[in-house]
């Protein structure tokens, strides 16, 4: 299982996009659901922003230069066009021997300026280094939770600030690719209207099926396998989909006797030290981005915006949570926060998942009813999904943009 979802009081993740992702509006006298994702990723973006110990190469890539232990990146002031109350921050890097990065977040409104709060320390690996993040932070204006910072007042702009480190003496530097942000303000409520069934209906993706139950009991060190392996699971059907599993030599410590060894493998590259799980949305990203073109996170508005990457090819994780009766059809009964893949739509527009609270691999394959899948999943976690992709799959739209 994932961490327990937030609740979603006037919610807002913050970002700034450039092109719409999407255009549609919200169901007729459904309240507003603004959201907006930004990212800094080409070198001309990239060098928009502050640098101090920093350089920015042609390839748009934030590195340290020699003989430099520590340097820091800023972003621009992003505004998203309303006053956001909740924002997730991801990223593609790489820290190569004994490196790492650190990502904060501040906001501002009217002459009010925040102090700077830690979303997580991050390194890819954890031979020197345990990822983590830094807990609640309760201070001026938001706090953290996880991996969310939540601004309960609202601000009307953001700023990001990544700290690049690696141990002295040594040559090879951390790098940055992409540095991105969801903003969001959500109405707070228990339901929402049912979306019409869009252009994905009757296409289904052939993502394979992973349980999470079957790896109960592996590595307690890292969450102990069964329920709290739930997004590292779905995130590794992802990567199965594109071809684009970890070799073999990565996982080669991992016992002959564990089924799909590559989940235990993302288990531990997703592993937050600090949380004790591995339910971290931005670190599970994190891992995906290592090993295809892109992965971050971010909101949808409802499953017609699922709909999109699904006609483009493209499978989401998706985080829900739900009481006794309120999915039928699910492998078990209740969660405050579970992770599973949409991997497409019937012809009537419900949605076919693989959802790897299954007992086995072949029993992951589910279809849930549409309304009862969207009433579980937007007011619970926002309609926060993993977007990961390879290079074969071009985005149906812009990422940069407001949606």
């Amino acid at each position: 299982m994932s961490r327990p979802t937030l609740p979603i009081l006037a919610t807002v993740l913050a970002g700034a996009l450039v092109a719409p992702l999407l255009a549609a509006a919200p169901a007729s006298g459904a309240p507003a659901r603004r959201i907006d994702y930004a990212q800094w990723d080409t070198a001309t973006e990239l060098r928009s922003g502050t640098l101090a110990g920093v350089r920015v190469g042609a390839g748009g890539r934030i590195s340290l230069p020699p003989d430099t232990r520590a340097g820091i990146w800023r972003s621009p002031w992003a505004q998203p066009g309303f006053r956001l109350t909740r924002l997730i921050a991801s990223w593609d890097a790489r820290t190569p021997g004994n490196s790492r990065i650190r990502i904060d977040v501040r906001g501002r409104t009217g002459t009010t300026t925040s102090s700077w709060d830690t979303l997580g320390v991050w390194a890819e690996h954890d031979r020197f280094f345990r990822r983590t993040t830094k807990g609640p932070q309760r201070d001026d204006l938001g706090s953290v939770s996880v991996d969310t910072w939540a601004v309960p007042g609202g601000v009307t702009a953001y700023q990001l600030r990544v700290t690049l480190v690696r141990r002295a003496g040594q040559a090879r530097s951390p790098f940055v690719d992409t540095v991105g942000a969801v903003a969001s303000r959500l109405p707070d409520v228990s339901s929402v209207p049912t979306s019409k069934p869009g252009p994905a209906s009757g296409i289904v993706l052939d993502v394979p099926g992973y349980s999470q139950m079957i790896h109960r009991g592996h590595y307690p060190e890292y969450g102990a396998g069964g329920e709290a392996w739930c997004s590292p699971t779905s995130t590794s059907m992802v990567l199965g989909y594109y071809g684009a599993l970890p070799d073999a030599a990565a996982y080669a410590s991992v016992p002959a006797n564990h089924v799909d060894p590559w989940v235990d493998h993302a288990a531990r590259m997703t592993y937050d030290y600090a949380y004790r799980g591995t339910g971290n949305w931005p670190f599970n990203t994190a891992y995906a981005a290592t090993l295809v073109d892109r992965a971050f996170v971010t909101r949808l508005r409802s499953l017609r915006e699922a709909e999109l990457f699904i006609q483009a090819g493209i499978p989401l994780v998706a985080s829900i949570a739900f009481g006794r009766g309120q999915l039928t059809g699910a492998p078990i009964s209740s969660s405050n926060g579970h992770l599973l893949v949409i991997s497409g739509f019937t012809d009537t527009g419900d949605v076919v998942v693989n959802d790897p609270a299954a007992a086995s691999d072949a029993a992951v394959r589910r279809t849930y009813d549409r309304g009862e899948f969207e009433n579980v999943w937007l007011p619970a976690s926002g309609g926060t999904v993993y977007v990961i992709a390879d290079a074969a799959h071009p985005l149906p739209v812009s990422p940069r943009g407001n949606w």
